[in-house]
């Protein structure tokens, strides 16, 4: 073999290992792999945590306020609450969701809540209307509008902006009014998944005795507020009849719904979608403010040069 082949053949196994390093690193703790990558390929993009706040003592009951470091006026805003089987996550570790839709013209709010043992129903939903409350009474500080709040999540977090979007009684009890909650955009969500069946929806939910009450597909009414779902066809994690039923639910009953289907994606491709560099190449974060200019009652800002 000539030197020349020898050294070919050294780079081909040495990419060969950092692709397996570096898939196995996402197998550990995705997003906050997503997280260094969009960081290192596409910069802060202008955007920066302004505020950390934790709303108890538990830990994870925490959130933190991103935007743009230069803004006008007062922006509209997502809420967006990470995934994780109710087990794993933590919202420190998806500051790559901010810097792919600040720029759009939000103010972005990464959301966390107790997980476990600690997080079973309905303690995570709990905890996502705090965080629901705390922006509508403190977000307007921050740049953002209070009277235009989008909730948005990944996989369990879509579960939990959806169930408490659904059920009144959770905003009811912490004085939000429906009318601040603009539009709800789930990622590939776990919707109807009763009787539980796996080990994931039988600790948080089945431990605890819930039932159907517990499925945001139950809950459909008229006057839910807008929602946009997502969700690749090819999900073996959270199957993608969830976004369906709830998307009939919701059109059965009147309520505004739209729902977009990836054919080929797998469980984590519309988080996958935010980050830099596969956000340049989908159209994930397209759609989400496309769902949000036509449902809400004032265009979004788009920030100068962002586009």
């Amino acid at each position: 073999m000539s030197g020349a082949l020898r050294i070919l053949g050294l780079v081909a196994l040495v990419a060969l290992i950092a692709a397996a390093a570096f898939w196995a690193a996402v197998r550990l703790n995705g997003p906050a792999v997503l997280d260094a990558v969009d960081r290192i390929s596409a910069g802060d993009k202008n955007v920066s945590r302004i505020v950390r706040e934790q709303l108890g003592k538990h830990e994870s009951r925490k959130l933190a306020v991103y935007r743009q470091n230069v803004i006008e006026g007062s922006l509209p805003v997502i809420l967006f609450v990470h995934g994780g089987g109710w087990r794993d996550g933590d919202p420190d570790h998806y500051s790559f969701v901010a810097r792919g839709l600040a720029p759009e013209g939000f103010v972005v709010v990464l959301a966390g809540y107790r997980l476990g043992d600690e997080g079973r129903y309905p303690a995570m939903v709990e905890d996502t209307a705090d965080a629901i409350a705390w922006t509508y009474a403190n977000i307007g500080r921050y740049g953002g509008d209070p009277g235009r709040i989008w909730l948005s999540g990944h996989s369990a977090g879509a579960y939990n902006v959806a169930q408490v979007a659904l059920d009144k009684a959770w905003l009811e009890e912490r004085e939000v009014p429906a009318s601040a909650i603009a539009g709800v955009i789930g990622l590939a969500g776990p919707y109807d998944f009763f009787p539980f069946d796996k080990s994931s929806s039988i600790a948080a939910f089945g431990s605890v005795g819930a039932g159907r009450e517990s499925q945001p597909v139950n809950l459909v009414r008229t006057d839910a507020p807008p929602m946009l779902l997502i969700h690749g066809e090819a999900d073996e994690v959270v199957k993608p009849r969830n976004s369906r039923a709830l998307a009939a639910g919701l059109d059965q009953v009147g309520a505004v719904v739209e729902t977009a289907f990836y054919p080929g994606w797998s469980h984590n491709d519309p988080l996958l979608s935010i980050a830099s560099p596969w956000r340049n190449s989908r159209d994930v974060i397209g759609r989400m403010v496309e769902f949000i200019e036509g449902t809400g009652s004032v265009s979004v800002p788009v920030q100068a040069g962002n586009r």
